[in-house]
């Protein structure tokens, strides 16, 4: 045990809206992760029982297995019997609560975060992440010390990971699809590849090999040195599909048959315009920085299915899932979420790929021809313009007050009116030809988020951004931008 407070590492800051994310060592050091580890315990303790189980798995990151053991650590004082999942994604983990009825699960890893990150997904209610309050009640636990003291077990689970696989591939498609994969060198890699030439696909892999270095690019598939490599071996394969996976697994990127990026808002709306006529009366829920398209899709409409837009975040978008007794959810980063009798309500990049697969094996149409089906919008990606953890909520607020002046003065942007203003997540405006902009503050990085999108031009979307450029300037705390459009 550390004999004073100075051996104990935690940085405040790592405690997000709906799961943990550090540096390590510099903001978190092994003490400060055994104390997560102590507060977690507690946590579940409290909302459940004595001697409570708990499922967790690591990620492969040079220093996951560290920060695991030391996590386990505190588990284990606080009276926790810890169930070691050994390497996993997080939906691997997600599914182990349900499997193995237990009464919690933490999954160790920083997802899409450059290396350097270590983080934890966490849930009790099965299905469900950590809620902002409850990750502000853990931080009060861990930051104040109010640890329950016991004695827990560990146990580990081998094998898991083919009894996840197994679940996955219960149905097979009838076409031969030929697929390209890629991993980004992340966890997915020793998972994807299998599970799709099981199901049977023909399989491309590119970058699936496991190197914590993440030599070319971040497995991230909203970032486009990702989604270009998915391309050109698109191209080069003549494959149907390209799919590509983050670094724990649970969000999926689209890329055509042509070698053109797809944006994972338009692939739930194709999934859910699927879904539409065999599911009536039924509602889908998508995050604030998604297509404006789903609010006016014929299909969605003539089925009387009605869309929410919610908060951007995992956990956010799948306790409403959950609360609204959706049918499905979809996030523009690409976490989807398939409530019963199509799955259990968490976000598994795999399983919605799947999806994908199916509704390929069904209809006798490439995936450019079902995307074009669609009514043409001009879409930006989503760009993080950097912004200190400790003022971008504030300079998010600010903006909101900005905005709504701007509506309530009939200023236009483009020469169009603001019609409507969405302030569940930041802050989103619409116009009166439907388009519109989003600045909300990132869940998980020092940044904001901004996206733009147009029905009407690739101008109108690129002059929206500037709008909200000369906006985020005139804050003087906004800097550069990860990418732009």
């Amino acid at each position: 045990m550390p004999k004073n407070n100075e051996d104990i590492r935690i940085s405040p800051l790592g405690f997000r809206e709906y799961d943990a994310r550090w540096l390590y060592p510099k903001d978190i050091n092994g003490e400060g992760i055994k104390n997560v580890g102590l507060g977690l315990g507690s946590q579940i303790i409290l909302k459940t029982k004595k001697s409570p189980r708990v499922v967790v798995g690591h990620d492969y990151r040079s220093y996951s297995e560290e920060v695991k053991k030391k996590f386990i650590e505190g588990l284990i004082e606080t009276g926790c019997n810890v169930e070691d999942i050994g390497l996993a994604l997080s939906p691997t983990a997600y599914f182990a609560q349900f499997n193995l009825n237990t009464d919690a699960v933490a999954m160790i890893t920083a997802s899409h975060n450059e290396n350097g990150w270590t983080g934890i997904k966490m849930g009790i209610e099965k299905g469900l992440t950590h809620s902002p309050t409850e990750m502000n009640e853990l931080k009060e636990i861990v930051l104040k010390k109010k640890f329950i003291k016991g004695k827990g077990s560990y146990k580990e689970i081998k094998g898991f990971k083919e009894v996840y696989i197994n679940n996955l591939i219960k149905n097979k498609i009838k076409k031969k699809l030929k697929i390209v994969i890629a991993c980004g060198n992340g966890t997915a890699g020793i998972f994807a590849p299998k599970v799709f030439k099981e199901i049977g696909c023909e399989v491309v892999e590119i970058d699936c090999n496991l190197d914590y270095k993440f030599p070319k690019y971040n497995p991230n598939p909203e970032d486009m040195k990702m989604l270009n490599a998915i391309s050109a071996a698109v191209k080069k394969n003549n494959a149907d599909i390209g799919f590509g996976f983050d670094g724990d697994g649970d969000r999926v990127g689209v890329v055509d048959n042509n070698g053109k990026e797809i944006y994972s808002d338009k692939v739930g709306l194709i999934i859910a315009r699927n879904l539409a006529p065999i599911y009536k009366n039924k509602k889908f829920i998508v995050d604030v920085k998604s297509t404006g398209l789903f609010a006016n899709d014929k299909v969605l409409i003539k089925n009387n299915c009605k869309t929410i837009y919610w908060k951007t975040g995992h956990s956010h978008i799948k306790r409403k899932v959950n609360e609204t007794k959706a049918l499905a959810g979809f996030e523009k980063s690409g976490h989807f979420f398939f409530n019963q009798p199509l799955g259990l309500g968490y976000d598994d990049g795999i399983n919605s790929a799947i999806q994908i697969c199916f509704l390929l094996d069904k209809q006798n149409k490439k995936i450019s021809e079902i995307i074009n089906e669609l009514p043409k919008t001009y879409q930006s990606p989503t760009m993080a313009p950097f912004c200190k953890d400790e003022e971008k909520y504030e300079v998010v607020k600010t903006l909101v007050n900005k905005v709504r002046n701007l509506k309530e003065n009939n200023n236009k942007i483009d020469n169009q009116k603001i019609t409507d203003i969405l302030t569940v997540n930041g802050v989103r405006f619409s116009l009166e030809d439907g388009s519109w902009g989003l600045i909300r503050a990132s869940s998980n990085k020092p940044s904001l988020v901004v996206v733009t999108e147009s029905p009407t031009s690739d101008e109108r979307k690129k002059r929206i951004f500037e709008f909200i450029n000369d906006l985020l300037k005139d804050t003087g705390k906004v800097g550069k931008y990860d990418q732009k459009i």
